[in-house]
């Protein structure tokens, strides 16, 4: 592990790359006036901004989506600070050479004072095991640890290695943020494409918003738009929309994107809002949601925020799952976009779902009694003579029975689970004549 500390462990700020490395490479920033976003982070005063005075003394972990900055932030915080950086990839390396960087950490710290920033990627990739290395020496003064993860770490990163760092959240750039970086791009003429390539900011918008907040995938775009054209000439709108092919969405099928997207869409049909219903549908059938997922969840919303408003909605999305399931995907997704827009306009009521969940948690939370004898089937002569029945009052013959005949448990009599309410949030959809929208 000699070379862990050679020539590249002091990262150089102004060091420039070759013109054949990827643009992305070439553009970090070499210092933090250079660099572009996380103002949270960064601003005057921020824990950022005074890390790279000196005043970083807590491990950290920085969580973000690819291309928020997380590696570079990183390398410039241990140029400001004059810090040994060394990098070390959660893929490729295991507990043997998470400890055999401690020591030589240690052996650095001990022989000039100096102290190392490790900074591991993908973070989230260690196991529990794993990240229990680490922990022995996060505590002393000679090494500390940046770690950086496109991955919950509530989820992903033990207690015990959370309890020893501060976890940064990085925002994904913005379109105006990205706009500037591009533009450097293209005007930047010792690393960047000034004299190759003309783009006007219409143009570095919709790369912009083709790269969802990642600053790599902007400035890979960028690269892949320059060499589709001859030098000196301007990027157009048709060569733009072959360097950009299929917009590839981030999402995961499993993770916390996937959880926030279908939280998103359910929340938007349970505040009627059609609009944000359709567009974050479309988002997630883009991405490659599963379509029968959506539908399974389209009826949870028709069951527990429609309910007795609209008994029809639970009909319309049961229809849409059948039909998406017969027309699978990109025939079906309009099935499912239908039926997200009616539940999306129908009264609203919850009463059947607070209900049935208050019930639950009495039938957890309380003693299971006997069922009352009038209640219960006398359908042997034995049973008759035990008193099975007696006392019960049939409702079609005797309608004060309707509020006169207790049906729960004794201890549970007086209780009232469902409390119907006027519906919330009328839509559009019209009682006298189920499944009809007004307006349509």
């Amino acid at each position: 592990m000699s070379d862990l500390f050679g020539s590249d462990a002091r990262p150089a700020r102004s060091k420039s790359l070759g013109s054949d490395a990827p643009l992305a490479d070439r553009l970090r920033p070499r210092n933090l006036a250079e660099y572009v976003g996380q103002e949270q982070l960064l601003g005057p005063g921020r824990i950022l901004e005074r890390a790279s005075r000196g005043e970083l003394t807590q491990s950290l972990i920085l969580w973000g989506p690819p291309g928020s900055g997380k590696t570079t932030l990183a390398r410039l915080l241990a140029a400001e600070t004059a810090m040994r950086f060394v990098p070390f990839s959660a893929v490729l390396s295991g507990i043997k050479e998470v400890r055999d960087v401690m020591a030589e950490a240690e052996r650095n710290f001990a022989r000039d004072g100096g102290r190392t920033l490790l900074f591991v990627d993908e973070i989230h990739r260690f196991n529990r095991s794993q990240q229990d290395a680490f922990l022995p020496f996060l505590e002393r003064g000679e090494i500390l640890l940046i770690g950086a993860t496109t991955e919950n770490p509530s989820f992903e990163l033990n207690s015990a290695l959370l309890s020893r760092a501060r976890v940064l959240i990085l925002e994904p750039h913005s379109p105006t943020q990205l706009v500037e970086l591009l533009r450097r791009a293209v005007a930047d003429s010792d690393r960047g494409l000034a004299g190759r390539v003309l783009a006007d900011d219409a143009c570095l918008l919709r790369m912009a918003h083709a790269s969802d907040g990642d600053a790599r995938r902007a400035l890979n775009l960028l690269q892949t738009a320059a060499g589709l054209v001859g030098d000196g000439e301007t990027i157009t709108e048709s060569v733009l929309a072959t360097a950009v092919q299929t917009k590839v969405l981030a999402h995961d099928k499993s993770g916390e994107e996937h959880y926030n997207l279908i939280s998103a869409l359910h929340k938007s049909v349970r505040n009627s809002d059609d609009n944000a219903t359709i567009y974050w549908l479309a988002r997630m059938l883009r991405a490659g949601e599963d379509g029968n997922y959506v539908a399974r969840r389209l009826i949870r919303m028709a069951v527990e925020d429609i309910g007795l408003a609209d008994p029809f909605a639970l009909r319309v999305a049961l229809d849409a799952a059948d039909a998406f399931h017969r027309l699978g995907t990109p025939e079906g997704d309009l099935a499912l976009a239908q039926a997200a827009v009616y539940l999306a306009r129908a009264k609203k009521s919850n009463a059947v779902y607070r209900a049935f969940g208050e019930a639950v948690r009495d039938v957890e939370r309380t003693a299971a009694e006997p069922v009352p004898l009038h209640l219960r089937n006398a359908s042997t002569k034995l049973m008759k003579e035990a008193g099975y029945g007696t006392g019960y009052r049939y409702a079609h013959e005797d309608p004060a029975a309707t509020t006169e005949m207790v049906c729960l448990p004794p201890s549970l009599a007086a209780r009232r689970y469902f409390k119907p309410r006027t519906p919330s949030a009328p839509g559009d959809v019209s009682k006298s004549a189920p499944g009809t929208v007004r307006g349509s």
